[in-house]
């Protein structure tokens, strides 16, 4: 699952627990004295939010394997100062509590709590094996690796050295404390205490508590909406198989790039039209989808956390609309979701069973408005979507739209979806044909594309 719009007292969500891992010893200078700076002591534990609880629940019951694992790679070219660096992962994890944090029973209820130390450490020489297949080796065992749900940590460092002036910091945690936003403040954060700098102080806030407000106010008015839309999606044919799958297992992943543009849309309106008509000409009349919708409040803008919501999208492409029609009338409905996006579908419809996807097919979609941050010296670059080796239902579109354009991640379950270069292929084409000419009628674009 993945995010968001929408910030003072130092320490981020009020919940704390231990320091984070040891720095090196003999640290100097800037990295002794963030260090010194940021060390802090909290206490407390606060509620946790409905996707929190969600997701936990998800966790005891079914098995999610690394679904939930949300890498992120840093690579660092030129004269790292390493103590500087581990130092700044220290000061990251004591600004954000979350990253400490773990969900536990107490009283009878799920709190978040402090959990164990996160590890900051500098990987001991370089990767095993040869060049580049040495470093994938290193990456994936350290993505795989299980975490400890009930003790944590939820998150770890790792920093290897690849070769001659060359680093690759690896940086894992668990959904349950944080979702894609999180990904660009961890790195702006982290880039501004290497350089020396001092992020301004964050606000304690307890979101689930709020949220409990928010969605409690939203109720009534989020079941009458959902009653009349929401069934059992069933199964969603694609290329002749039924998708049914629901669950996590292990994944494989294909990768895309497209410049979704339609004027009167967003690209993601435009990306999520296209998905919908691709289903609907692989023989669904209905085409039902989970989105991925961001519940952070404008309090919570520089907070590392879980602010998201899996939901619903349906419709029924007509093959007379055009693909403008049919994007509008999906924008509309689009809309109408936003209302409540706050408030989980588990609660407007509480008969909803734990499954690791809401439906078969899902996207989640992010908008990176700014280039890499800017590590003072080195030459650095980000992985924004690092492959966890899992996906959650059949088949799930992880976007991100940034400076250099738009990625899909199309991670998808290999029993199930068997051609998913196909898939790929046929949603690149679509969008091609769409945004080309936006006018045409949806059989027309889809005999062009599956004839």
């Amino acid at each position: 699952m993945t995010g968001g719009t929408p910030a003072p007292r130092e320490g981020g969500a009020a919940f704390t627990g231990q320091g984070a891992g040891e720095v090196p010893a003999g640290e100097t200078g800037v990295a002794a004295s963030l260090r010194h700076e940021v060390t802090l002591t909290r206490r407390g534990t606060h509620e946790v939010t409905f996707t929190q609880q969600g997701m936990w629940v998800t966790e005891q019951a079914v098995k999610v394997g690394t679904a939930y694992h949300m890498p992120l790679l840093v690579h660092l070219h030129g004269a790292l100062d390493t103590g500087a660096l581990l130092a700044a992962c220290a000061a990251v994890v004591d600004r954000h509590p979350m990253l400490r944090g773990v969900v536990a029973e107490v009283d009878d209820e799920l709190r978040l709590v402090p959990g164990a130390e996160i590890p900051v450490r500098r990987a001991p020489g370089s990767p095993d094996g040869e060049g580049a297949a040495g470093v994938d080796a290193a990456v994936r065992e350290e993505i795989l690796r299980a975490f400890d749900l009930e003790h944590g940590p939820l998150a770890r460092f790792a920093l290897f050295e690849t070769g001659p002036g060359r680093h690759l910091l690896v940086f894992v945690a668990h959904h349950l404390i944080f979702d894609g936003q999180s990904k660009d403040i961890l790195v702006r954060d982290l880039a501004a205490f290497y350089n020396g700098e001092r992020p301004s102080p964050l606000p304690e806030i307890d979101h689930g508590r709020s949220e409990r407000d928010r969605v409690a106010a939203m109720l009534p008015a989020a079941k009458e909406f959902w009653a009349p839309r929401w069934r059992d999606p069933g199964e969603t044919v694609l290329l002749g198989r039924a998708l049914r799958s629901r669950r996590a297992g292990e994944g494989r992943v294909l990768r895309l790039t497209a410049d979704p543009s339609v004027p009167g849309l967003t690209r993601f309106e435009v990306l999520l039209a296209a998905l919908h008509v691709l289903l609907s000409g692989y023989g669904n009349a209905e085409v039902t989808t989970a989105v991925d919708l961001s519940t952070r409040p404008a309090e919570a803008a520089d907070h590392i956390g879980l602010f998201v919501n899996e939901l619903p999208v349906a419709s029924t492409p007509s093959p007379e609309a055009t693909f403008r029609e049919f994007a509008t009338g999906l924008r509309a409905e689009l809309r109408q979701v936003y209302r409540f996006r706050q408030v989980p579908l588990t609660r407007a419809m509480p008969r909803i069973r734990p499954h690791a996807a809401l439906v078969p097919v899902s996207v989640s979609y992010r908008t990176r408005h700014e280039a890499d941050p800017v590590f003072t010296g080195l030459d650095a670059s980000v992985e924004w979507t690092v492959f966890n080796h899992a996906v959650r239902g059949a088949l799930h579109l992880q976007c991100v739209d940034g400076p250099g354009g738009l990625t899909v991640s199309l991670r998808h379950d290999p029993e199930a979806v068997p051609e998913a270069p196909r898939v790929a292929d046929d949603l690149r084409l679509l969008l091609e044909r769409a945004t080309h000419d936006p006018d045409l009628p949806l059989k027309e674009i889809l005999n062009q594309i599956l004839e």
